[in-house]
């Protein structure tokens, strides 16, 4: 059998990485997974290739994140490997190495934000934003979208896009209202300089693969067709699936076949899912097969029967008249969308971690600009890091918001009430601890 795309592998099960050894984010995630891989002898295919990953930088966690006190005090040496299995990924396809790829790594990303200063929902750093910002610097790729089909909304890659009109960030999630973090409702739809570049479909508890396909057919589509992105991201948590132990919903490995199918992602990275046997590595064979343009008909876990894991009438009513809503929405904020002003936007968060439960305070500045994508400003604390800064500028960055930074950097520099200042001068490719 020969594939139709030539799919690159990467795999990194962290074996020496673990929150504890019960954990439901835990090595055998992969290793189930590979298991079956050799056993229904994918890697035997044509052209299917499995890669090494590499070992991301302190330099590339920096284009992302602020991390505090310090890169090395929020990561080990398996979150650096399991980002540099996603850069990889992205420089297998960007080369012409494979036509697509999936790093199947862990630990996971998706809640990882751009102020990091421990773990939570299992995540210390945003493998796909890393890649995605690995991407930008070395390719000079502008327009990128991700969607994220994992259970719980991505949190942490819609915090760190948030106001980048570049980057078109969707998730489809199980609603925030019953699931874990709370997030990615409708009204979520990006920041001052992104309006619209962030699109949330929280989907009902329940929602089988008719409710995920039809969100898939009737939202997701349109708008990546509107959009018109270069590379195209799954952030490919698995935890929809109806056998998962944390969450509530009745996707099957088919149905993530299928959206895969339709999605034709350029990369995939995985995140979550915790059905260590029952579903990742039948979940896992789909997706492959369709990213590798194979035939996935019979791909079917053990017990799984369609009526039973069959939807509501209710639910798919429901769903229908939400798309419709998110849809609607998304080409209003398009077309209502006038020339970007210079103004400041100012909020302040509290975010928990959960993982390690340290409390952090955030305030915010965006600087909207009319001439570049704006500058960006944080003052984040913790129950574990005194205050500390973080400017980040864009790569479009005008002189004057360079100016602004340099004035605001030295002023964050001089005052003794912040412990750290981190600079992501992407205009200039600065990315360091200025105090």
């Amino acid at each position: 059998m020969k594939t139709k795309k030539k799919l690159g592998l990467i795999f990194f099960p962290a074996y020496d990485w673990a929150i504890s050894p019960t954990h439901p984010e835990r090595e055998e995630r992969l290793l189930y997974t590979h298991d079956q891989l050799m056993e229904e002898g994918i890697f035997d295919l044509d052209c299917m290739t499995e890669l090494r990953p590499l070992v991301a930088s302190n330099e590339d966690i920096m284009k992302c994140h602020f991390c505090f006190p310090d890169v090395e005090s929020v990561t080990t040496e398996s979150h650096l490997v399991s980002a540099g299995g996603a850069i990889r990924a992205a420089k297998a396809v960007l080369e012409g190495e494979v036509d697509r790829s999936f790093a199947l790594v862990r630990p996971p990303g998706h809640h990882a934000m751009k102020t990091v200063h421990g773990n939570r929902g299992f995540c210390n750093i945003n493998n796909e934003a890393v890649m995605v910002e690995y991407i930008r610097s070395n390719y000079g790729i502008k327009k990128i979208a991700i969607v994220d089909t994992d259970c719980h909304h991505g949190d942490g890659t819609q915090d760190i896009f948030w106001n980048d009109p570049d980057v078109l960030f969707i998730s489809l999630h199980q609603d925030g209202r019953t699931l874990y973090p709370g997030s990615g409702h409708i009204d979520e739809t990006g920041g001052p300089g992104a309006p619209g570049k962030t699109v949330n479909i929280p989907l009902p508890p329940n929602t089988s693969d008719e409710g995920f396909l039809y969100a898939m057919e009737h939202v997701v589509m349109p708008i990546l067709d509107d959009f018109k992105p270069e590379i195209i991201i799954n952030s490919a948590g698995q935890d929809n699936h109806y056998s998962d132990p944390i969450t509530n919903m009745n996707f099957s490995a088919m149905g993530y076949a299928k959206l895969n199918d339709m999605l034709k992602p350029h990369i995939a990275v995985l995140e979550g899912g915790y059905s260590i046997q029952g579903a990742l590595p039948y979940v896992n064979l789909g997706i492959i097969l369709a990213m590798a343009g194979l035939d996935y008909s019979h791909v079917k876990e053990p017990g799984f029967t369609e009526s039973k894991y069959r939807q509501s009438g209710e639910v798919t009513e429901y769903i229908s008249g939400l798309c419709d809503i998110i849809v609607a929405d998304y080409f209003s904020a398009k077309k209502n969308a006038g020339p970007r002003k210079d103004s400041v936007h100012m909020a302040s968060r509290n975010i928990y971690y959960d993982t390690d439960g340290i409390q952090e305070t955030r305030k915010e500045e965006i600087y909207t600009c009319s001439k570049c994508s704006g500058l960006y400003v944080i003052e984040s604390s913790s129950n574990r890091n005194s205050l500390s800064a973080g400017i980040e500028l864009p790569y479009d960055a005008c002189e004057r918001c360079l100016q602004l930074a340099d004035t605001l950097a030295e002023k964050f520099t001089n005052e003794k009430k912040f412990h750290r200042v981190q600079l992501i001068d992407r205009k200039r490719r600065n990315f360091k601890y200025i105090k």
